[in-house]
């Protein structure tokens, strides 16, 4: 494993890791999940880059945009649970209330 690679893989895993262990607020939760897509991002980005592949050159480019799409329905649902419930904090929801 090259030194980029392994910096773009513990990159990903600092952003799960922050995901499953830090989960107190929503806000924090999102952040997470951009962190680790962004890492996935630049990783595809690179081996796209070093393959001289035209063929996956679209690649980065879907993943990007379907990272702005979660991140516009994160802030979404950012917002709604703060007009509803007042508190972005995640131990407050109840998921069987709807």
């Amino acid at each position: 494993m090259t030194p980029v690679q392994f910096t773009f893989s513990s990159a990903f895993v600092l952003g799960l890791l922050g995901l499953t262990l830090h989960r107190y607020h929503l806000l924090s939760a999102l952040l997470c999940l951009e962190g680790m897509m962004l890492s996935l991002f630049i990783a595809l980005s690179i081996s796209t880059l070093q393959s001289d592949s035209t063929n996956a050159s679209a690649s980065p480019m879907l993943l990007l945009a379907f990272s702005a799409c979660e991140a516009s329905a994160g802030l979404a649902l950012l917002v709604a649970t703060a007009r509803t419930h007042g508190t972005d904090r995640l131990q407050s929801f109840n998921l069987l209330q709807c």
